[in-house]
């Protein structure tokens, strides 16, 4: 079994927190977006809070870990492993609560080159136990603004994990999918969901825009959240995201497969 403590010791050596990645020039920049509500940086969530940049600041040392100290301007973000581990307990709590209630769940990731075994295991897990996968809005088209202008992608599910597909083909042996920050792939598939008459998701499951944008709509929903994201960590401080687990969503796919397999203990749901 693996421990909290083995876990911990496991997320510094991959890096998925202690120092991480992540640069603190560019976490005090998406800050300053946020504060600024830059829409590329809201992800979907819609802030009752004035949010500067220093109360960002304060918020992101609470939640993951971070320095508070506004003086500290370069250098590599800090993410304290306890919180992640904490985080990872409150998000494996919600998946046991779900599968216990054989409740309809929806999973999606903007992240698919990292993340989408991470989510796909959540998957299998979740539908053994008796939920409903729901895969709304398949081969929709959805048209998302990027730094290289409006792009048109088109909503697909792999292994019941929706993700947007780029029009060009895929490099081989790449997993599918592109990297967006987007809520519109989220709000076209609960569209298409709630237009064929349901069911509706009363769990969902995904980073970036598919936790913020189904929180903001009212879903229940937990993911994932890296220290230059304060989207999701606004999202449960203010109630509209359920979990934020504070991590680096950017490293090698198979350093989350220990995450899997705590979760999945936790949640009562290992094969």
């Amino acid at each position: 079994m693996l421990t909290p403590q083995v876990l911990r010791a496991h997320l510094v050596g991959a890096r998925l927190a202690g120092t991480v990645a992540t640069s603190r020039e560019g976490s005090l920049r998406r800050y300053r977006l946020f504060a600024a509500r830059d829409p590329r940086v809201l992800l979907g969530i819609d802030p009752e809070g004035a949010w500067q940049q220093r109360e960002l600041l304060e918020l992101m040392a609470d939640r993951c870990g971070v320095s508070a100290d506004h003086r500290r301007t370069s250098g590599q973000d800090v993410i304290d492993p306890a919180r992640t581990v904490a985080a990872l307990d409150a998000f494996a709590d919600r998946l046991g609560d779900a599968a216990r209630r054989g409740a309809p769940v929806l999973l999606g990731t903007g992240h698919p080159h990292r993340l989408l075994g991470f989510y796909a295991a959540l998957a299998d897990a979740l539908s053994a136990a008796g939920c409903v996968v729901l895969t709304p809005a398949q081969g929709r088209c959805v048209d998302i603004t990027t730094r290289f202008g409006l792009r048109t992608f088109t909503l697909d599910y792999v292994r019941k994990v929706a993700l947007v597909r780029t029009p060009a083909p895929e490099r081989p042996g790449c997993e599918p999918g592109a990297h967006t920050h987007s809520p519109l792939p989220v709000r076209t598939a609960l569209a298409a969901a709630a237009e064929a008459g349901g069911p509706l998701p009363e769990l969902v499951i995904g980073d970036h825009g598919w936790v913020c944008g189904a929180g903001q709509l009212g879903f229940e929903a937990i993911g994932p959240a890296d220290s230059d994201d304060p989207a999701p960590f606004v999202g449960e401080a203010e109630g509209s995201v359920s979990v934020a687990v504070p991590l680096d969503d950017g490293v090698r796919s198979d350093y989350y497969l220990p995450l899997t397999r705590y979760v999945l203990n936790r949640a009562c749901l290992s094969q």
